[in-house]
């Protein structure tokens, strides 16, 4: 029988900066799950928010945790043409896969990571918020 990992569907800043409230939030969804493994899913930004949830989840895996990492990066170019609405897109796209729970760390008032927490509090995920 496979358990459900717990998921924890992370955005954030591209310029979030402070890597220990974002240790200590996985810390938290961690203790929080349970025997359950737990699933880090976030939008694959190299910057911010994203890469350092990333970075802190696959060093817990190191120490022996049971958590794993699933990326969601946006496709900024179709068809080779920019598009604006593609992270928009994406992060709609992981608030359907559900979660149980939304980690968001906002700062100077990210409009992308305020859109998806707003979409994960619609959908009933109860969503933790840090601003910044």
């Amino acid at each position: 029988m496979t358990i459900r990992p717990y998921r924890v569907l992370v955005t954030g800043s591209r310029d979030w900066d402070d890597v220990t409230t974002i240790g200590a939030a996985i810390e938290q969804a961690v203790i929080d799950a349970g025997p359950r493994p737990v699933l880090v899913v976030h939008g694959a930004c190299p910057t911010g928010a994203d890469r350092h949830a990333d970075h802190y989840a696959r060093w817990m895996r190191g120490k022996g945790c049971h958590v794993d990492v699933e990326q969601h990066p946006a496709d900024w170019r179709p068809g080779g043409a920019f598009d604006r609405s593609a992270g928009f897109r994406r992060n709609a796209e992981m608030v359907q896969l559900g979660a149980d729970v939304c980690l968001a760390f906002i700062r100077n008032g990210s409009r992308g990571a305020s859109h998806t927490a707003s979409l994960a509090e619609q959908a009933g995920i109860p969503t933790r918020r840090w601003t910044a």
